[in-house]
């Protein structure tokens, strides 16, 4: 029999997805882990809810990843669809190719003193505050520094205005902001090309040189991929450091316990990517073939939506899996994905939130939330999961 014959999730749980979606996940897992949501006149969208049917479907070839087989779907701002997360192989591998050696874990870790010394400089400034913001503060300029310094944009785009032009395009509203998002990407691309590539060359400077003098991609993927670099370089991170500093205030058993022993802090960056993930939803994929799941068909053309937050939270997986524990183990969770399209910033956005999360704890002191829980802005993003702003106040 159907697992979800029932009329669907509660329309309280519904909307209050945005700011707490650990109770819809529940209900989706324990009554239908395979839920079709229909919408007329356009493809159904799957929502799988279960660890094993998440992690399994993560890395299933019948999934396909390129949007151009639903027609009239468009997951980001027109014309910046064509990279590697949009594509299936060949394509998803030629272009996985041309960025994956900015992002190997030896190159990632020699960025430690970079890390530690912008968290630092930024903490400098905020010694004498006693109302704080660690989103606008320190999450998202220290995030975004980092991705500037990897793909070498010039100081005069390393703004806050460049931040809040690429976080726009995050929004459910994604069409409508191409006519800010192409001049900023083209700027970056006609510097690079002004300027050439150097020995030891920045990342785009590199994806420049290979389009240009190699056909390894086109000037379409080349400014998608841009973009997709910038984008979530910067947001995966400055969501866990934002997801995790808001887990640790929720739990101060926790959070003494890591200011306690630095030695859990491994650990502890594995347990808040899982507790609260920065993605909340993996990123877009369509059925290529029919796929039986739970006594239920997924037709082809129909859009999954693998719910990584609720598969971090699923007891079949995690025992007690609503409790904050820094020293989980095992803690297989899917927070950075798994199979082909594993997050190719993973290294990075473990080494950021490894260094910046203790100095971050350390510098605050005792701090405290300057707005109800409820009250907090959650970003209504399609894919991601993070504050637009997490006030504190020093005690």
């Amino acid at each position: 029999m159907p697992t979800d014959v029932v009329s669907g999730p509660p329309a309280g749980l519904v909307r209050a997805r945005v700011h707490d979606p650990y109770p819809y996940f529940a209900w989706l897992r324990r009554n239908a882990p395979a839920f079709e949501e229909r919408r007329p006149g356009r493809p159904s969208v799957w929502q799988i809810s279960r660890y094993d049917d998440v992690r399994s479907l993560l890395a299933d070839p019948r999934l396909s990843k390129d949007p151009a087989r639903v027609p009239g779907y468009v997951p980001g701002p027109a014309g910046l669809n064509r990279h590697l997360v949009h594509a299936d192989p060949p394509d998803h591998t030629r272009l996985r190719t041309l960025v994956n050696a900015a992002f190997i874990p030896r190159r990632i870790a020699g960025l430690a003193p970079v890390v530690t010394d912008t968290a630092t400089r930024l903490l400098d400034e905020l010694e004498a505050a006693a109302h704080i913001d660690v989103i606008a503060d320190f999450a998202a300029p220290l995030t975004f520094r980092l991705i500037c310094t990897i793909l070498g944009v010039p100081d005069h785009l390393d703004t806050a205005a460049t931040r809040d032009t690429l976080m726009a395009s995050l929004t459910h509203d994604t069409r409508g902001h191409e006519g800010d998002l192409h001049p900023l990407l083209d700027a970056l691309i006609t510097d690079k090309r002004a300027h050439g590539p150097t020995e030891g060359s920045d990342l785009l400077g590199a994806l420049v040189h290979a389009r240009d003098h190699g056909s390894a991609m086109t000037e379409e993927e080349l400014r998608s991929t841009a973009y997709l670099l910038l984008l979530v370089g910067h947001d995966t991170t400055m969501n866990l450091i934002g997801n995790g500093t808001l887990a640790l205030l929720r739990h101060p058993d926790q959070l003494d316990r890591l200011a306690a022993d630095p030695a859990l802090t491994t650990t502890a960056v594995e347990e808040l990517l899982r507790y609260d993930s920065p993605v909340r939803d993996a990123t877009f994929r369509c059925a290529a073939e029919p796929i039986r799941l739970h006594g239920r068909t997924i037709a082809v053309g129909d859009i999954v939506s693998l719910l990584i937050g609720s598969a971090n939270r699923d007891e079949a997986r995690f025992p007690d899996a609503d409790r904050l524990d820094l020293a989980r183990r095992p803690n297989e969770h899917l927070a950075l994905g798994y199979g082909p399209h594993f997050c190719i910033g993973a290294a990075l956005a473990r080494l950021e939130a490894a260094l910046a999360l203790p100095l971050l704890i350390e510098r605050l002191g005792p701090v405290r939330l300057a707005k109800p829980l409820d009250e907090l802005p959650w970003r209504p993003a399609r894919v991601m999961r993070g504050l637009a702003a997490l006030p504190v106040v020093r005690c």
